[in-house]
């Protein structure tokens, strides 16, 4: 992989990153368990997660894969008690799941995503973190990662800039223009559907899957260029 194409790097987090979509995974997984038997739908899948929850703003998620049980809730507010039957308070409650298990197991970024961040830096490349989640702070700064990223565009600013989450473009789109660097000029690197489709709908000059169970030819067909495994594969020299 030829970098002196590109000036910056725009990173989801979860899967990326940090292993926190795992964390996330667990989190989703438990709710919906519980909450589906509670109502006698269908039960919870694997499946689910990547199909209706990976990389959406939370909302999204819980407003989409109740859809696909013809499940329909009042909207709710985001300051709901996670106890409510509202899409608001169904999706704070997994977002007490995952606060709770990122307090007790803490989490460490993957190996491979630390070296191609030292070799980026290393190249004056700039980094930003495109994260649907509101926990990245919390979760950068777990990681001990918060300080090497130029830019964050989380959960918490798509709301205070009123930008459309992911598969839409505009949380990329934002980041590139803080960092001052044209879409021509930018990598997308997500491992959820939803990111390689915004990554692919901002126009940027290369969109990088990261299989982590979605799958190479799903991440192909939602807008990856190139599709790896690891980010160490992408390592200055990795990729011919």
């Amino acid at each position: 992989m030829d970098w002196d194409n590109y000036d910056a790097a725009l990173f989801d987090l979860d899967g990326v990153i940090t292993p926190t979509a795992e964390v996330h995974m667990r989190a989703w997984e438990h709710m919906f368990a519980s909450y589906f038997a509670s109502v006698g739908a269908a039960s919870y899948t694997e499946q689910d997660y990547f199909s209706y929850l990976d990389g959406k703003p939370r909302y999204d998620g819980v407003r989409s894969l109740l859809t696909s049980r013809d499940i329909t809730l009042p909207e709710g507010d985001p300051a709901d008690p996670s106890d409510a039957e509202t899409v608001c308070g169904l999706g704070n409650r997994k977002n007490d799941v995952f606060a709770q298990v990122l307090h007790e197991e803490g989490v460490s970024a993957y190996a491979g995503s630390v070296q191609l961040l030292d070799a980026l830096q290393a190249r004056g490349t700039h980094v930003a973190i495109v994260s649907s989640s509101a926990n990245a702070r919390p979760v950068l700064r777990a990681a001990g990662i918060l300080q090497r990223f130029d830019v964050i565009v989380d959960g918490i600013v798509a709301k205070q800039e009123q930008l459309r989450g992911k598969p839409a473009g505009d949380t990329f789109a934002h980041a590139a223009a803080q960092l001052g660097i044209g879409h021509d000029r930018t990598v997308v690197l997500e491992d959820a559907l939803s990111g390689v489709a915004a990554g692919r709908d901002g126009g940027f000059a290369l969109v990088i899957g990261v299989d982590r169970g979605a799958g190479p030819e799903a991440l192909r067909s939602h807008g990856a260029d190139l599709v790896v495994r690891d980010l160490a594969e992408l390592l200055p020299g990795g990729i011919t």
